[in-house]
């Protein structure tokens, strides 16, 4: 496979490589493919890494088969084999397996179905990582992920947070990088329509109707009334964007010593 990229997406890739420091030399990286356009354009871009950067490097992938089922109880349609195809052409090795993510969804129906996947395919990535002598997995999230993650945090939870572009886990010893967070959805699916490849449909029963996909359509739609939107919660999620907050809220024991410190006066 001939492969190429235009200098404006190679830039922002190698903005995230060098301002993260995401590469160092032995690393084994695993390639986190779901097949869908994300993952499937890390790994196309990954291998341009591996042959334009003086770095010693190594990749592989894996997909997790969630095994879930359609409307009528029959295995849900996932046609992987067209990323493992893709994973050949670029000559990366290669791997599926199965985790009953489905079962673990249906026996807990108070959970959020989201999470219990996102949980579960995490565990699974992490084991066969370490059974394989991998030291890092690369996930494609994008700069629309982290921003949508940020609002999300804010609405749902109260707290400003998103994910980093690179994790240490400390319990299993492993690095998480995502190499495309300069890149908005929209060039990763120009990318993609560009060399051909049409992604895999997710099997996911909710695909659609998730949360994240609320903050998405939500952002689209007030976008046009404050155009410096998506903007400004780009720069909101960065260290140092806090200005002034309210304080902490105290313990009741504070509040406690406080309250009898007036009462007593």
């Amino acid at each position: 496979m001939t492969l190429n990229m235009p200098q404006l997406y190679y830039s922002k890739l190698m903005r995230a490589i060098v301002e993260f420091d995401m590469i160092q030399d032995g690393d084994h990286i695993l390639l986190g493919i779901s097949g869908g356009k994300d993952s499937i354009f890390l790994a196309y871009a990954m291998t341009i890494l591996k042959q334009r950067l003086n770095k010693d490097f190594q990749l592989s992938a894996l997909t997790i088969n969630p095994q879930f089922k359609d409307e009528q109880g029959r295995p849900a349609l996932f046609d992987i084999e067209r990323a493992r195809e893709f994973m050949a052409q670029l000559e990366i090795p290669y791997d599926i397996i199965d985790v009953d993510i489905a079962g673990t969804i249906a026996a807990t129906p108070d959970k959020n179905p989201c999470y219990t996947c996102a949980f579960f395919r995490r565990g699974a990535i992490n084991r066969y990582a370490m059974e394989h002598g991998v030291n890092k997995i690369a996930y494609a999230h994008h700069h629309d992920d982290a921003v949508e993650t940020f609002l999300m945090g804010l609405l749902y939870s109260g707290q400003l947070h998103t994910f980093t572009p690179v994790t240490y886990l400390d319990r299993t010893q492993l690095t998480v990088i995502r190499p495309l967070v300069y890149f908005r959805e929209k060039e990763i699916r120009k990318a993609i329509k560009i060399h051909g490849f049409d992604p895999v449909k997710s099997p996911c029963p909710h695909d659609g109707h998730t949360v994240r996909q609320e903050i998405k359509e939500l952002i689209a739609k007030l976008e046009p009334q404050i155009p410096d939107l998506y903007e400004h919660l780009g720069s909101a999620m960065r260290q140092g964007a806090l200005k002034e907050l309210w304080p902490a809220a105290k313990s009741r024991e504070e509040m406690r010593q406080t309250y009898f410190a007036y009462k007593n006066k």
